[in-house]
Order: C-alpha cells, then sequence, then structure tokens
C-alpha cells in the first residue's frame, strides 16, 4: 500500500547526521508532554514535593534530571540522593496532587489532534509507549478525549526490563504492532526518549514547543521541531 511505503533520508544538520523518515509504517507516540499537556501541571508538583523530601529542586532541574525516565529510575536517584527510601504513603499524596490538578487544568496538546487525524487518513498506524503506567495513561488520555484513538495501542516501561533510555519500550511496541523498527517514528519531548528511540534503530522527533528547551533534545541523529502543525510534513504526509 502506498500509505505504508517508507523512506529513510539522510540530512546534514547542526547537531550531526538525522534521519527523516518520510511516509512512516508505525508512529510512536510518548505520551505525557507530546499528546497530553501534563508536564507544565506535574513539574511544579514534582520540584515542590523533591524539596519537600530534602534535596532543593528547580523546574528546570527536573526537566534535565527526570522528565521521560520511569519513575522507578527517578525514585532510586531521589532515595540515593537523600540518603533514605522514600516513605510508602508519599506515592498515595503525589497521585492524589496529580489527579486534582489534571482533572482542574489538562487539555491535550495545542494541535496533536489534528496530527492525529492526518495520521489516520494517511493510514499510518499509531500507537503510545510511555513511562508512566496504563493507569495513568488512561486517566490522561481519557481526561483529554484521546484514549479512544489508542484503545488496545498503549505500551508502558512497566512492561520490559530496562525503560528510556533504553530501547526496551520501543522495540517492544514495535513487535507487538508488527512493524520493523527502522519504519518506526518516534515522537518524543525528553533526551531521554530521543535516545531510546536512536538506541532502536527508529527515526526520533523532538518536540520543542512544550517545557523541555530545544537544546536539551539536539542530540546527534534527532530531528526537532517547535509546532505540532510542522509534524505531518517532516513525516511525509
Amino acid at each position: 500500500m502506498a500509505a505504508f511505503r517508507t523512506s529513510r533520508r539522510k540530512t546534514a544538520g547542526a547537531y550531526g547526521e538525522t534521519v527523516l523518515l518520510t511516509n512512516p509504517e508505525l508512529v510512536i507516540f510518548d505520551c505525557d508532554g507530546i499528546l497530553v499537556d501534563t508536564e507544565r501541571i506535574a513539574i511544579p508538583i514534582d520540584a515542590a514535593v523533591i524539596t519537600e523530601l530534602g534535596w532543593p529542586m528547580t523546574e528546570e532541574e527536573v526537566i534535565e534530571r527526570f522528565v521521560g525516565r520511569s519513575a522507578e529510575d527517578c525514585n532510586r536517584d531521589i532515595e540515593a540522593h537523600i540518603g533514605r527510601s522514600l516513605p510508602p504513603e508519599l506515592y498515595g499524596e503525589i497521585d492524589r496532587r496529580y489527579e486534582e490538578a489534571f482533572e482542574r487544568e489538562l487539555t491535550s496538546v495545542d494541535g496533536v489532534e489534528a496530527v492525529l487525524d492526518a495520521l489516520a487518513q494517511a493510514h499510518v498506524a499509531m500507537c503510545v509507549a510511555s513511562s508512566g503506567t496504563h493507569d495513568k495513561m488512561r486517566f490522561t488520555l481519557g481526561l483529554t478525549g484521546l484514549l479512544a484513538r489508542f484503545e488496545g495501542r498503549l505500551f508502558s516501561a512497566d512492561e520490559v526490563e530496562h525503560g528510556k533510555p533504553a530501547p526496551d519500550l520501543f522495540l517492544h511496541a514495535a513487535a507487538v504492532s508488527g512493524v520493523e523498527p527502522a519504519r518506526c517514528a518516534v515522537i518524543e519531548d525528553s533526551p531521554f526518549g530521543l535516545a531510546a528511540a536512536l538506541a532502536a534503530g527508529m527515526a526520533a522527533y523532538g518536540f520543542a514547543g512544550g517545557m523541555t528547551p530545544a537544546s536539551l533534545l539536539q542530540l546527534p541523529g534527532a530531528i526537532v521541531f517547535n509546532k505540532m502543525s510542522e509534524l505531518p510534513g517532516l513525516l511525509g504526509l
């Protein structure tokens, strides 16, 4: 089928050789910061909680250190820094803060629904691969009306041994979807996610229109873009 014809074109960019994948067979979306605008809400909460635990943390530091990584990896780093285990009741408290804020404020990322429409019209398969849990994905995608678009095509770092920046999650999503890694494009907003995509042998697109500055996304081989409206053109649609 024409929609599944894949072309990989190398281009010379300011930050190294990139691979522009046109007409991909599968587009793998990160969830937070790509589909749902959770990061603007969650990052201030994360900075406040980590500071309360005794590690003074700014929002910028949260973005650089933690955005895109699994909760388990983040928790290990925090525990190592503060020198003690996180109290069990903390997890429920954080979830409560997130849920209350998401229910009040959460929206989909500006322009992403038009991107999903364009991919659907071009008969390109889509899925979500996130460091978050299935419950979290279903909650946030449900709040924003996007869940139906990805029903049965949600993949969590909980399903693999190693989370981002390891390639395991993206390779798992591609394998379950029956698509070769070279025919996949990954849309991410964190350097850890982009590193995972590149390690998986997939085309990596870094969205700099959210909380993560473009400077953190400029990994050799990644394509950085600022507006979701640019993405269909970058994918050759």
